[in-house]
């Protein structure tokens, strides 16, 4: 594998716009930057501990690109009067607590929080008005995709990566002549069509990688109720994947393999409970977009149904995990408009 070489990207973020932050950037940097700040204390860890030196330059250059974005950030709130967020810090990571994942993860990972970054950055672009931040999250999406190819070339160079299903390409074109095109429980349900499988495939895809996480921070979380936490969002996406994974064998498409293996068996923590609840929250937040994504592509009745049970039972769990992140004192408050009733009632 070649050196990376980081794509050097010029923003403007130095050159103190006077216009006014809007509402959308705001919340659009904050979240970046609690993310990333997150994303630091992973990959600190991660790097304490992998032996294979490409996936070490891999995940280096992953920390790099956070910290600068980092720093790209702080330098805008400085700018504007915003006050830095706390986020976290190396308070919330133990570099010297064991091994709890095998190298091959990180790469896996990185891809699972890279397309969810992406996702991110990209729904921003049609958001951001002044100048310096529509660059920025110019430069967000740059480097989020050029990471992405590195580390789909990576998995596949070291035999790692499970390809999405190959279908036939089409004889001719056709267009659809009957509604019963969109049966899904009743009568004759045609096959998947590329879409749909592409999107069961990603769906599965994260769930694998997203279920071994849930039983790495499941065994070191030092308390019952982050412990509770984690073993149920392991059985609910274990139950989401399963239920993905019947569609594409019901056609003998074959699905991404679980990474449960991946996970060593340590049960000193790594990562404080503050964070590890937070990412998972953040991840499973990010889940209810890529199943509406995946349930607005479909053209089937069963496949809508599943995606809509999937995006409630998300949503319930979410909820839960931000109640016990509110209890716990934990939760920072992102930018939000006036309360004008209650000004009005001072």
């Amino acid at each position: 594998m070649k050196t990376i070489k980081p794509i050097k990207i010029t923003t403007k973020v130095n050159e103190a716009p006077e216009e006014k932050l809007t509402s959308a950037e705001m919340g659009k940097l904050w979240a970046i930057y609690m993310g990333n700040t997150m994303s630091q204390c992973l990959l600190s860890y991660f790097l304490q501990h992998v032996k294979d030196h490409e996936i070490k330059e891999i995940v280096q250059h992953a920390m790099n690109i956070g910290k600068e974005l980092i720093k790209d950030i702080e330098k805008i709130f400085q700018h504007d009067h915003f006050p830095i967020p706390i986020g976290f810090t190396e308070e919330d990571v133990n570099l010297g607590a064991p091994r709890l994942f095998a190298d091959e993860f990180y790469l896996h990972y990185l891809k699972y929080t890279a397309k969810a970054g992406l996702s991110l950055y990209s729904t921003a672009i049609p958001l951001m008005i002044r100048e310096d931040i529509s660059e920025f999250i110019v430069k967000c999406n740059v480097l989020t995709t050029e990471l992405l190819l590195t580390l789909n070339k990576a998995l596949k160079d070291k035999g790692f990566l499970t390809k999405p299903p190959v279908i036939p390409i089409p004889e001719k074109v056709e267009f659809v002549q009957k509604e019963k095109y969109f049966n899904g429980f009743l009568g004759h349900v045609r096959p998947l069509h590329g879409l749909e499988i592409a999107h069961l495939f990603d769906n599965i895809e994260n769930n694998a990688t997203s279920k071994a996480l849930l039983i790495g921070f499941g065994q070191t979380a030092k308390t019952e109720k982050v412990r509770d936490f984690m073993h149920r969002g392991k059985e609910l996406t274990m139950k989401h994947l399963e239920a993905c994974r019947q569609h594409l064998h019901k056609e003998d498409l074959p699905a991404h393999q679980l990474m449960d293996d991946l996970v060593e068996n340590s049960t000193y923590a790594p990562f404080s409970d503050k964070l590890m609840l937070f990412h998972k929250i953040d991840m499973f937040s990010m889940k209810v977009r890529s199943y509406a994504n995946a349930s607005s592509l479909n053209g089937r009745h069963d496949l809508a149904v599943m995606y809509g049970k999937f995006i409630m039972d998300t949503g319930l769990y979410v909820q839960d995990g931000a109640k016990i992140f509110i209890n716990e004192g934990w939760m920072e408050k992102p930018p939000q408009a006036v309360d004008r009733d209650t000004l009005s009632s001072n």
